[in-house]
């Protein structure tokens, strides 16, 4: 007897097998290309975070008025490769520094900033 689904009860149907395996392989790559943009992500806010901080120290050094030598070193140990600029503001020191990113090849063409200001001879 004939079930009115087309089918016998208990039988699986033949049409749909291996669908299960092919959605896994079209669902993986996605799944990963998603984890791999969450870690990069993860990655930029670290890196943004340090050079916040180089920002920080450097305007500091510099308004407690270390020369330009040893704040550059300073910027370089904690972030290397950032640019450094130092800029005088009234009674500020400033300092502004950049720095690619170091996600992905060339970091897409991302460029991360940070500035931070700090009272010019101050201790």
């Amino acid at each position: 007897m004939r079930s009115p689904w087309g089918r016998a009860p208990g039988r699986r149907a033949t049409g749909s097998r291996g669908s299960v395996t092919a959605e896994f392989a079209v669902v993986m790559p996605a799944l990963f290309l998603v984890l791999a943009l969450c870690l990069g992500a993860v990655s930029l806010l670290g890196q943004q975070l340090r050079l916040s901080d180089a920002a920080a120290d450097a305007a500091r050094a510099a308004g407690r008025g270390d020369d330009g030598a040893r704040v550059l070193a300073l910027v370089a140990r904690a972030v290397p490769g950032a640019s450094l600029g130092l800029e005088r503001r009234g009674e500020f020191v400033c300092a502004e520094l950049s720095s690619d990113a170091s996600f992905g090849p060339a970091g897409f063409g991302l460029r991360l900033t940070a500035s931070s200001c700090a009272l010019a001879g101050g201790l």
